[in-house]
C-alpha cells in the first residue's frame, strides 16, 4: 500500500476515534463500587444480622427435631383400680426415597409387620417424604425390626390404650383412636384433661440417617392428668352381670342399669347390653356402641306416677289417704278410654301408687292445669340434658304445656306421651330419696363433702311418696319381686308400649326405679329392659328382680346395715301428715 506525504495510518484515523465524556467512566466506576457495596451489605445481613434462614438450611442437612410422645392420663374407678391405661408401643415409618430394600429384606419386614408384601411395596413406592408402615407395634416386634438395620426404616415411641375391665365398663369409659384421641365415653368427654402434650428433642444425623449426637431437649413432654371416676368396679360388675343375665333370660333386645349414690349424686355404675370389647373393635355395630342409659329415650310408663302424686300432696289438694274412686276401672276422655289392668274400686292416693292405677292417676292429674304439671316435670329435669358432660346426652321429649289436650295430660300423668332417658329417670328419683331435693349427678368422684340439690318438693311430701313407693315394692304392690332380704326398699314399676312408625306396637319397655334402704336411702337403682319376649313383659316381673339382685349386692358391698324391722308381710301404714 502506497502512502503519500502527510498520510495517516488506518488505526489512527480521526473517524475511528471515540469522543467519550470523562464523567461517564466515573459513573460506571461508581456503579460497580455501589454494586460491590450492596453485595457486601447483603452478605453481612445474611451472615451476621439475619442468619436464621441460612442456618436453618444448613441444619436441615444434618439436624432433626424428634417428637417425644406423652402418655395419656389414666382413668381409674373411685378406689384407684385402673379402667384405662396407656402402654408403650412403637410406630414403624420410612422415608421411601431412602428405603432401598432388596427382596429378602422386604419379605422379612412384611412378615414382621403382618403385612402383605404388595402392601409394603405400595407404601415404599410413595412419593411422600414420610410414610407410616405400621402403627402401635409391640415392643418385641419393633426390636426384631430394629435388628434388621433396614435403610430408611425408623421407629418412634407412641402409646396404645388398654382397658383392663373390657366390655364391663365399655360404655362409660369409651375408647381412643389410633392417634390416642378420645372417641367415646369419658375418654371423649374429658379429652382436654386426659390428653398429653408431646415434647421434642433435637438430634444430629449422619447421611445414613443415624443419630450421632443428641443436641438436647427443646420441649419436655407433658403427660395427661389422671381421671378418677365415681364408678365402683365391684358395683359395676354387679350391675353388668345381672343386667346381662336378665336380657338373655327374657330374650330381650337390650337393657340398661344405673346405680346412683343418693347422698352425693355420684354414678356408681352404668351398664348396658349389648356391649363391646374396647380392646378389640374390629367388628363393632351401632347397637353395641350405643350407651342406651344416656342416649336412648323411652316412655317411662308408671314410674312417673309418683311425681303426679307428689304434685297432688304438695298442692294440699290431696292427702296421703285421700280417696279416689277408680270404678269401673275405665275412664273416657273425649274419644279415648284409659283402663286399669285390674278393677280396684275406691283407692287412697297411696294405694293408687301401690296398685299402679292409671285411672286414679289420671283423675288426680285432672285437678291441675297443664302448666302446673309441665313445671313439675321441668323442675325434675325432664326435657333437659342431664349435663353430665357425657357424649350423646339427650333431652327426651316434653312438649310445651300450651299444646296439651286433656287426654294427653292424663296419659302423661302415668308416663305415656313423654320420653326420658334412664339417666334422667334415675336422677329424678333423687327427689324422693333426698327429702325433696333434686341432686346433680357426677361421673367423677365427689370429695368435697355433702352435696346439696335444688328443692323441688317439701321434705314432708318426699317422705310420704317414699312410703307409697315402699308399699308399691311390698306385698299388695306391683313389685314384690323387688324385695331385698334384710332391707326395706321403695320403688315403682313401669311397663310401656314402644312406638314404631308413629303408632304403639306390640312391644314393651319394662322398667323399675327404686332406692334402699327406705329408712335412709343410700343408693338409687334404675333398670330398663327393652323388648322382653320370653312371655313376660310387666316391669314387676322383668325389671324388678334385676333391681333386687343389683341392690342387694350393692348394699352388702357398701356395708350398709339392714333396716328391715318389719316382716315381709307387713305394709307401711298411712302416715299422719306432719308426723312422717
Amino acid at each position: 500500500m502506497i502512502r503519500g506525504r502527510g498520510a495517516h495510518r488506518f488505526a489512527e484515523s480521526p473517524v475511528l476515534q471515540l469522543a467519550l465524556p470523562a464523567w461517564r467512566s466515573r459513573l460506571v466506576g461508581l456503579c460497580l463500587l455501589a454494586a460491590f457495596g450492596a453485595l457486601v451489605g447483603r452478605a453481612f445481613y445474611l451472615q451476621i444480622v439475619n442468619n436464621d434462614f441460612l442456618q436453618e438450611k444448613g441444619e436441615s442437612r444434618y439436624r432433626r427435631d424428634l417428637e417425644i410422645s406423652a402418655s395419656r392420663g389414666k382413668v381409674t374407678d373411685r378406689n384407684g383400680d385402673a379402667l384405662a391405661i396407656s402402654t408403650p408401643m412403637k410406630s414403624i415409618w420410612a422415608i421411601p426415597s431412602d428405603a432401598r430394600l432388596n427382596g429378602e429384606q422386604s419379605q422379612l419386614l412384611a412378615k414382621a409387620l403382618d403385612l402383605e408384601p404388595k402392601e409394603l411395596t405400595r407404601k415404599l413406592a410413595s412419593d411422600k417424604g414420610f410414610v407410616y408402615l405400621q402403627r402401635q407395634v409391640a415392643p418385641d416386634v419393633a426390636e426384631r425390626i430394629a435388628a434388621m438395620k433396614l435403610p430408611g426404616v425408623y421407629q418412634n415411641d407412641e402409646y396404645r390404650r388398654y382397658y383392663p375391665t373390657g366390655e364391663m365398663t365399655a360404655h362409660i369409659v369409651g375408647f381412643t383412636g389410633i392417634d390416642d384421641k378420645g372417641l367415646e365415653g369419658v375418654e371423649l368427654a374429658f379429652e382436654k384433661s386426659l390428653v398429653g402434650h408431646a415434647g421434642s428433642r433435637s438430634v444430629i444425623r449422619d447421611r445414613r440417617g443415624r443419630i450421632v449426637e443428641d443436641v438436647g431437649s427443646i420441649r419436655p413432654p407433658q403427660d395427661g392428668r389422671d381421671l378418677r371416676l365415681a364408678l365402683d368396679s365391684k358395683i359395676q360388675y354387679l350391675a353388668y352381670s345381672h343386667l346381662k343375665q336378665a336380657v338373655a333370660g327374657h330374650k330381650a333386645k337390650a337393657g340398661g342399669a344405673v346405680v346412683v349414690d343418693a347422698k352425693s349424686g355420684e354414678i356408681l355404675a352404668l351398664a348396658n347390653w349389648p356391649t363391646y370389647n374396647p380392646n378389640n373393635r374390629q367388628h363393632l355395630s351401632g347397637a353395641q356402641l350405643r350407651n342406651r342409659a344416656v342416649t336412648d329415650t323411652f316412655e317411662p310408663g308408671s314410674t312417673l306416677k309418683p311425681f303426679t302424686a307428689a304434685l297432688a300432696l304438695e298442692s294440699n289438694k290431696f292427702r296421703f289417704d285421700s280417696v279416689i274412686d277408680t270404678d269401673p276401672g275405665r275412664l273416657t276422655i273425649g274419644s279415648a278410654t284409659i283402663s286399669d289392668a285390674h278393677r280396684h274400686g275406691r283407692l287412697t292416693v297411696a294405694q293408687v301408687i301401690q296398685k299402679s292405677s292409671n285411672v286414679g292417676t289420671a283423675k288426680i292429674a285432672a285437678n291441675f292445669a297443664p302448666r302446673e304439671m309441665w313445671e313439675m316435670f321441668d323442675a325434675i329435669g325432664f326435657g333437659q340434658v342431664p349435663r353430665l358432660g357425657f357424649p350423646g346426652e339427650v333431652t327426651g321429649r316434653l312438649r310445651a304445656w300450651k299444646t296439651w289436650r286433656p287426654i294427653e295430660q292424663a296419659t302423661m300423668s302415668y308416663g305415656h306421651g313423654i320420653s326420658v332417658s334412664l339417666m334422667q329417670l334415675a336422677r329424678a328419683y333423687t327427689v324422693f330419696a333426698r327429702d325433696g331435693e333434686l341432686l346433680p349427678l357426677s361421673l367423677t368422684r365427689v370429695d368435697d363433702g355433702p352435696v346439696t340439690g335444688v328443692p323441688v318438693f317439701s321434705p314432708q311430701t318426699a317422705r310420704e311418696v317414699r312410703a307409697m313407693l315402699e308399699m308399691a315394692a311390698g306385698p299388695g304392690g306391683t313389685a314384690p319381686k323387688a324385695q331385698v332380704p334384710g332391707y326395706r326398699v321403695a320403688g315403682k314399676t313401669g311397663t310401656a308400649h314402644k312406638i314404631e312408625g308413629g303408632a304403639y306396637a306390640d312391644k314393651y319397655v319394662s322398667s323399675f326405679v327404686g332406692f334402699a334402704p327406705a329408712s335412709d336411702p343410700r343408693i338409687i337403682v334404675a333398670v330398663m329392659i327393652d323388648e322382653p319376649s320370653a312371655g313376660r313383659h310387666y316391669g314387676g316381673d322383668v325389671a324388678a328382680p334385676v333391681f333386687a339382685a343389683i341392690t342387694g349386692g350393692v348394699l352388702r358391698t357398701l356395708g350398709i346395715p339392714p333396716d328391715a324391722r318389719l316382716t315381709v308381710a307387713d305394709a307401711p301404714q298411712a302416715p299422719v301428715r306432719g308426723r312422717l
